[in-house]
């Protein structure tokens, strides 16, 4: 398709220029291009091919980026970019030194606000609003919301603020999802488009004023208007708390879309329009499986997705989560698994069909799922709770003092673990070990293999306490599984080379690339396996036997496992140099997982050169205990 219409579109000055009668053909073309583009470079597809006609809609009524508009999570805002002047940079999207694939205040003007994880756009558009009131400023804000955002509480606590304080915040409320299909045609745009003109707007404010003159009749008139718009609008939650509810409206109307928005933005106050799209909206796989279109690699749009082809290849570590709690599940009755709306990506997809009834997926509310297992705990269930890494970092408060103050058996399986790639900084669990460390009562492990992973999972869910195992995304080095479940001795590293005069001590993943470093260096290596407890016996034999000690981790430096190692020296009175390797204090850009371990120096390579400068600053005699090094 040509895209004669998108070619002239640089920025949303550009898009308000158009006749209306264009935007049809406007939306049609910038689809097609999402299409071919996202298939080209991989990303989010299917929720950004059912927000097309919103994003249109938005920028031509509101006058950004003056106006704010916040999008929720951001996996929906291609078409924002595109729109907005990125649209010859859409190759470059989650690449190394390309486009970001979630809004960046850094990267645009009309990126309002930095988003990556959920929920959070309510509570940044109403602080703009504030901002604006404040300033006397004229500016809207304007919060773009999908329904399953809304699945989290800190979008209801944003809601209930903002209406108690009668804030000038619109809401739009993207649902893709939800069975209200009977509510969506020609009467419902007409009621939206009504309740939303200015004529509707002043008769209610003047009725209101002459019947609170006679409260017996303003009590029956309140009561009866509530009742009616509860039987015939799904939006009585939002107008109790505070909001003037709008919709639904279909989000694929653009003349619909546009008007309502125009009238709208006229109105003051909180209001909450329903707009109601569908994901992979124009493509029939995507909108006939959402699912397994929602974040999708390279593909030939013609011929979509393909299954792919059965090969001998290593299992990734979810894969081996997935497997283990199917094994587990079936020899303890007391096993449940919770996951915070991430069946899929978490491997929980045959436990949650081979046991239904075990099976709790709370949707976003990662505080809330560590609370249930708390509480599940407490009477004698054995909750697993299968998390990525960044998002576990929402439910820190509900770790330390529900689930680790009170000593509950809860295994954490925390999946994406160091760096994870494209989706960038939002994403990356980098801070875990950081975080989790100082918890009292927790034990932590890192599996090094996918054999590992499996056996430090029973030796989790056997510890009678709180327990981690943290591993990456992606395969393992193909290390064979044993189907035998054994618990490990807690605590308890091995040395995997012995070595001269340089001992590597790793934490989980990054032992692949220290093996093959140590070969270089002649070094020794250790996989140190537990974060915590350490093994501090064997850390006393190292540090008597080795002239320096480097400890490896896929996790920040600071406050890391390499910094548990410190401590122990230093408490001991050891005084052995100790050299840390992991994530520099700084946010990495998006790229891929193997980009960024070389950057920051976690390959093979990069820890060997790290090692030899290390050496080449520590003073002759120093160095050598038992040879010199070569």
């Amino acid at each position: 398709m040509p895209h004669t219409l998108l070619d002239r579109i640089a920025s949303p000055a550009d898009l308000r220029a158009l006749d209306p009668g264009q935007l049809d053909r406007l939306a049609a073309e910038l689809r097609d291009f999402l299409l071919h583009s996202i298939s080209s470079t991989g990303g989010h597809l299917a929720a950004n091919l059912g927000t097309v006609e919103l994003t249109i809609a938005l920028h031509r009524v509101f006058n950004t980026p003056d106006d704010r508009l916040v999008w929720d999570v951001g996996h929906q805002a291609y078409a924002h970019k595109i729109l907005t002047g990125r649209r010859e940079a859409m190759p470059s999207l989650r690449r190394r030194g390309g486009l970001a694939g979630f809004p960046r205040r850094s990267e645009s003007a009309y990126d309002t606000f930095g988003t990556g994880h959920s929920s959070t756009s309510i509570s940044a558009a109403l602080g703009m609003a504030l901002a604006a009131q404040r300033q006397q400023s004229e500016r809207k804000a304007v919060a773009i919301i999908g329904d399953g955002a809304l699945t989290a509480g800190m979008a209801y606590e944003a809601l209930n603020h903002a209406g108690g304080l009668g804030a000038d915040i619109l809401v739009v409320l993207n649902d893709n999802e939800m069975s209200i299909s009977p509510n969506v045609g020609a009467m419902s745009n007409y009621l939206t488009r009504l309740l939303s003109s200015p004529l509707y707007s002043t008769l209610r404010q003047g009725g209101k004023e002459i019947l609170k003159h006679l409260p017996p009749v303003w009590e029956m008139a309140q009561r009866t208007r509530e009742h009616l718009r509860g039987m015939i609008m799904p939006g009585t939650l939002f107008e109790e708390m505070g909001f003037r509810y709008f919709g639904p409206v279909d989000g694929h109307d653009l003349g619909a879309m546009v008007k309502t928005l125009e009238n709208l933005r006229q109105i003051r106050g909180p209001r909450l329009l329903h707009v109601v799209t569908r994901k992979g909206q124009g493509y029939r796989p995507a909108e006939e499986d959402p699912v397994s279109y929602h974040g999708v690699g390279r593909f030939n749009p013609d011929e979509g997705l393909r299954k792919p082809v059965a090969a001998k290849t290593t299992p990734s570590y979810t894969q081996v989560f997935g497997q283990w709690l199917c094994d587990m599940a079936a020899q303890d009755e007391r096993l449940v698994a919770i996951t915070p709306a991430m069946r899929e990506g978490s491997g929980l997809v045959a436990f949650s069909e081979r046991y239904p009834e075990r099976y709790y997926d709370v949707a976003i509310a990662e505080q809330h799922a560590l609370t249930l297992a708390a509480g599940m705990a407490c009477d004698g269930l054995k909750p697993v709770v299968a998390i990525y890494s960044t998002f576990l970092q929402r439910g820190y408060d509900q770790f330390i003092h529900d689930i680790a103050l009170q000593n509950l058996p809860v295994l954490f399986a925390i999946d994406r673990a160091g760096f994870v790639g494209p989706d960038g900084p939002t994403h990356a669990g980098s801070f875990d070990l950081s975080y989790l460390r100082c918890i009292p009562n927790l034990l932590i492990m890192a599996p090094s293999d996918e054999n590992e992973c499996r056996q430090m999972l029973y030796t989790g869910f056997c510890h009678d306490g709180p327990a981690a195992v943290r591993y990456p995304r992606g395969q393992g080095p193909g290390a064979v599984i044993e189907p035998t479940l054994t618990a490990l001795p807690v605590g308890r590293g091995e040395i995997v080379r012995e070595g001269r005069d340089v001992a590597l001590l790793c934490f989980g993943s990054p032992l692949t690339a220290a093996r093959e470093a140590a070969e270089r260096l002649d070094a020794g290596v250790v996989n140190m396996r537990f974060v915590k407890p350490l093994d501090t016996r064997l850390l006393d034999d190292l540090a008597q036997r080795y002239s320096l000690l480097v400890t490896v981790e896929d996790n920040a430096i600071a406050g890391g496992a390499g910094s548990a190692v410190n401590e122990y020296l230093a408490t001991q009175d050891l005084r052995v140099p100790c050299l840390n390797l992991g994530h520099q204090d700084r946010f990495l850009e998006h790229a891929s997982r193997e980009e960024l371990l070389v950057e920051s120096g976690l390959d093979a390579t990069g820890i060997e050169a790290q090692v030899k400068t290390r050496l080449g600053r520590m003073r002759p005699g120093k160095v050598a205990r038992h040879g010199v090094i070569r």
